[in-house]
């Protein structure tokens, strides 16, 4: 590797300290690498082409962010976890320092997990890792919203929202829903109501092919969330179309594949 971008989370003075720190140990490595606030999405975008590496420095959410920075660029995430949960992250921070020489050098592979894409009306188009949610907004009332899939009318639920994941999504807030544990490679797509009554609350497992389109009626407020960090305003009679996306996300793992099993284990058991 020639060039490495480093992400990190403003928020916590442990990864602005370790940013530093990994850049000077780039540098003895003789990778050039550049520093930016996962937050400033818009400022990181520009300095992606051209890397080889971006090192995610936080937790969960911030390896979000580096994955919606590193798109379109066929660019793989290392995500190091210095948040409480960390279930995406690969690594643990003296983990990181032991084996970024051997990655800089070849190590590890590269796994490809779908992204979802949704648009509105107006044209315009976001992206998730996790999941698109349409959902109530802070009125704690529920919502109406209409669902097809493939252009064939499933329903209409009464309910907190609807939301459509990936199999990456499915072990974050699909999980707290009641929705099956997709293996994370899967392409296959998840439609889960979120709190329904008196609604059917069993979710569906779509083909990755699939076409999703949610269309909410309230009196109220609603909005259309992804990954639970973009948020955006929808009034009644609003329709989202989702369906995924031909981008890929690029994780750098050094773990084997069979270990996301004993990892899904220890989080639900309260091991890890």
């Amino acid at each position: 590797m020639k060039r490495v971008g480093i992400l990190f989370n403003p928020r916590l003075e442990e990864a602005i300290g370790l940013a530093w720190e990994f850049s000077q140990l780039l540098e003895k490595q003789s990778v050039a690498s550049w520093l930016c606030s996962a937050r400033e999405e818009e400022e990181a975008r520009p300095q992606v082409p051209g890397s080889d590496l971006l090192i995610s420095l936080g937790g969960d959410g911030t390896l979000l962010r580096a994955v919606r920075v590193a798109v379109p660029h066929p660019v793989p995430v290392l995500g190091v976890n210095l948040g409480r949960l960390g279930f995406m992250a690969e690594l643990g921070v003296e983990e990181a320092r032991k084996r970024l020489p051997g990655i800089l050098q070849g190590e590890g592979r590269v796994e490809e997990r779908a992204l979802l894409e949704a648009r509105l009306a107006d044209g315009k188009v976001g992206l998730a890792l996790n999941e698109v949610a349409v959902a109530r907004g802070g009125v704690c009332r529920a919502i109406y919203v209409s669902a097809w899939v493939d252009g064939e009318p499933l329903g209409t639920y009464r309910a907190d929202g609807l939301i459509v994941a990936t199999a990456t999504g499915s072990t974050a807030y699909a999980l707290s829903l009641g929705g099956p544990i997709l293996y994370p490679q899967s392409l296959d797509l998840l439609l889960i109501p979120i709190s329904p009554h008196p609604c059917p609350s069993a979710p569906f497992v779509l083909p990755p092919d699939s076409q999703v389109e949610l269309e909410v009626r309230t009196d109220h407020q609603a909005i259309l969330s992804l990954d639970g960090q973009r948020e955006t305003a929808l009034k009644s009679g609003d329709r989202v179309e989702v369906r995924q996306s031909q981008h890929r996300a690029r994780l750098l793992r050094t773990q084997p594949p069979g270990h996301f099993y004993r990892r899904v284990m220890d989080r639900l058991t309260g091991k890890g």
